[in-house]
């Protein structure tokens, strides 16, 4: 194994456990538990991780980027929860944006069987998810390949969307806050999805329910123009005050309660 394959394992086992201990890590993954500890080091000084004696836990800063083949694994069930709504929004038809989230692969797997599709991306892994689509127009915006994210952005991928306009934008975000709305961790994400937001007629936020309440680093957009919030659980009553204070509708599962 790869020393990066490694860390993201480490950063893998944090995002369910929490916690790791160095002995245990060494144990495995059948290496030493300096090398453990080396490991440990990187991932701390990338704000990832806060070592502890022993070991280490999930670092809180949300300002840090996680790795896409870490993130893609978190929180499964609920993106699966929020890709089946999105699929229920999307017609035959339509024209869309997805963004690089990990969500949108999700919601991509999902509408792989509606027809005459045009879809804009600037997601690496959306672009190979439909690669085998047939009848559909798919763009890439080009731009320059943002390291941990699969994501193209930067002024190429920016004046890309600023040329179309399109029905539906699906965008994800690592924090949605009553008072500053819906942010991300990287101001170069930010940016395109604000490009994004700009060239769709409807705005629908892919929100999983542990970012309900979170702030991030830059903020990507408050409440104004926003279509819907989709999300994979009913959200609380306050939230629920603040989504119609707004005239924000939000979609969730049928029976699905916090």
């Amino acid at each position: 194994m790869l020393a990066i394959e490694r860390r993201n394992a480490i950063l893998a086992v944090l995002r369910e456990d929490k916690h790791v201990v160095v002995s245990e890590l060494a144990r495995a993954f059948e290496v030493s538990e300096e090398t453990v500890r080396r490991d440990l080091d990187k991932l701390e000084k990338e704000g990832l991780v806060v070592k502890t004696y022993g070991g280490a836990v999930i670092s809180e800063n949300n300002s840090a980027e996680l790795p896409y083949v870490v993130r893609k694994k978190a929180n499964v069930t609920a993106k699966q929860k929020i890709a089946e709504l999105a699929a229920n929004i999307i017609s035959d038809g339509d024209t869309l944006i997805l963004d690089a989230s990990s969500t949108a692969v999700f919601i991509a797997q999902k509408i792989k069987s509606k027809k005459d599709l045009t879809l804009i991306t600037n997601s690496i892994e959306v672009l190979m998810e439909l690669s085998d689509v047939t009848g559909w127009k798919i763009l890439s915006t080009g731009g320059l390949l943002k390291e941990r994210s699969c994501a193209l952005v930067g002024n190429q991928a920016e004046e890309c969307l600023s040329r179309f306009h399109v029905d539906k934008a699906f965008i994800s975000c690592k924090g949605m806050h009553p008072e500053h709305g819906f942010s991300d961790s990287s101001d170069m994400h930010a940016a395109v999805k604000r490009a994004m937001i700009q060239s769709a007629a409807q705005v629908f936020f892919a929100v999983d329910s542990s970012k309900f309440g979170k702030l991030s680093l830059t903020t990507i957009s408050n409440f104004e123009g926003v279509e819907a919030v989709i999300t994979d659980q009913k959200p609380s009553a306050e939230w629920e005050r603040i989504f119609a204070a707004n005239d924000v509708e939000c979609l969730y599962p049928e029976g699905e309660n916090v």
